[in-house]
């Protein structure tokens, strides 16, 4: 062959070998890139799931993901921990072993974290912890990192530091014990975007559990204290029954010693046994309030549709009108869904309070209603001595009088205020001092 043929022939033979380790470094590429792809496609299926799931489920999905991830990583042995830094250990709480690799959770709790320094320092940076070869580590005493490890077989191994809200918290590892393995830095960067996903998963599982905690909670103290209202209105009854008695039997013996010893007994001697009397009125009006306020709320009788017209009309007929007051209702008021005891304490309390402090000569009192759209607002007005501005809001605590004087309980206008919310309805007044008072109160036309 001529020297000019060899030449060429060489120059061939060098471009074909230049050609195929081209072709060898392109397909290596193509590899890594479709390897890439379709660890982001697990970790976009097992986030997914994540996602979607219930939270009973919660705790097997992530056993499920250590299992997908450890194999997709060609690992034997994939695990969650958790880091307790004021008691300096950590602890193993989840972990999936592939066929043949013995677990290592039930010996893994409390561990100090003085046993792995080297990982601590690099988790606390926000990197990971890679060992590839076990037995490359030096001999560093009986609880050194090497000692740790290698009686778990383990070859190879890297933690992923766990992260929440700038705090380390555990992190995730992969051990390989039937063979040394690598990991290259996309890979890394993939098990930290698993590990983010870990931690916003327990975090949504902490905040659920947490929740539904604090509806139990919530249910146990809504239980214990509807048990209590019944205790309560129970006891009203017992007590206010306990009471009038002997108040009865007061009443009738200081009225039948006046009545059988009228004659005898001089002004002086009478008076004071009025005022007991007196009292004994005030005590009853007390109890019997205390009693109406207590069981505002636990009323069984039927709700019905219930004339405003009739209603208004037979509280009249109950309450004694003084000869100087006058009382106008306003033709076709409303009708009504609700409970008629109820609507009869509102109407009763306002009236009667219009005629307490009504004016002594030619008091008025009006009852009337405003249809409002949705809503009913309704007006009791007097023309008494009115209110002081000061006096608004607290008129509606129970045992609030303006005045001293007199039998009332200082319940009724907390009666009403209790009944309107009950409604989900609104109270309020408007008063000027020597001019009158007038009292509203909204009810919705629909329950």
């Amino acid at each position: 062959m001529k020297k000019k043929d060899l030449h060429a022939e060489n120059q061939l033979s060098t471009t074909n070998e230049g050609d195929t380790n081209t072709n060898f470094s392109q397909l290596e590429k193509d590899k890594i890139i479709e390897r890439q792809l379709r660890f982001q496609d697990l970790l976009i299926s097992i986030s997914t799931k994540h996602i979607n799931s219930d939270l009973s489920d919660i705790d097997k999905l992530i056993r499920a993901s250590l299992k997908q991830i450890g194999e997709f990583v060609e690992s034997d042995r994939s695990y969650i921990f958790s880091y307790d830094f004021v008691n300096n250990t950590t602890s193993n709480t989840y972990e999936w072993c592939s066929e043949g690799i013995e677990p290592e959770i039930e010996n893994l709790q409390n561990v100090p974290i003085d046993f792995i320094p080297q990982w601590i320092e690099a988790h606390k940076k926000g990197e990971p912890f890679f060992v590839e070869d076990v037995s490359a580590l030096p001999e560093d005493g009986e609880h050194g990192l090497r000692a740790v490890l290698e009686p778990q077989g383990i070859q190879s191994l890297i933690t992923i530091p766990k992260i929440k809200n700038n705090e380390l918290i555990g992190f995730i590892g992969f051990d390989s014990v039937k063979k040394i393995n690598k990991y290259d830095d996309n890979e890394k960067d993939i098990l930290f975007v698993y590990a983010n996903m870990l931690v916003n998963v327990i975090q949504r599982k902490e905040s659920e559990e947490r929740i539904k905690a604090q509806e139990k909670k919530k249910e146990e103290l809504l239980k214990n204290l509807s048990l209590q209202n019944e205790e309560l209105s129970e006891y009203a009854h017992v007590v206010s029954h306990d009471l009038k008695a002997p108040l009865i039997n007061i009443h009738t013996l200081v009225s039948w010693f006046i009545d059988d010893n009228k004659e005898a007994l001089g002004e002086d001697t009478i008076q004071p046994l009025h005022q007991a009397l007196f009292n004994v009125e005030k005590m009853n009006f007390l109890i019997k309030g205390i009693l109406d306020y207590s069981t505002i709320d636990k009323i069984e009788s039927e709700d019905k549709q219930v004339d405003f017209n009739v209603l208004v009309e037979e509280v009249l007929e109950t309450i004694l009108v003084p000869s100087h007051i006058k009382i106008s209702v306003q033709e076709n008021l409303p009708s009504l869904y609700g409970n008629t005891w109820r609507f009869k304490q509102v109407f009763q309390n306002l009236i009667q309070n219009a005629i307490n402090y009504g004016k002594e000569e030619q008091g008025t009192v009006e009852v009337g209603y405003t249809d409002k759209g949705d809503h009913y607002e309704f007006f009791v007005k007097d023309n008494g001595i009115g209110i002081k501005a000061a006096y608004f809001e607290r008129i509606f605590k129970i045992f609030t009088k303006l005045e001293s004087t007199g039998s009332s309980s200082g319940i009724g206008l907390s009666i009403v205020k209790r009944i309107i919310k009950y409604y989900n309805g609104s109270i309020w007044l408007e008063s000027e001092e020597g001019v009158g008072t007038t009292f509203y109160f909204t009810l919705m036309k629909t329950a």
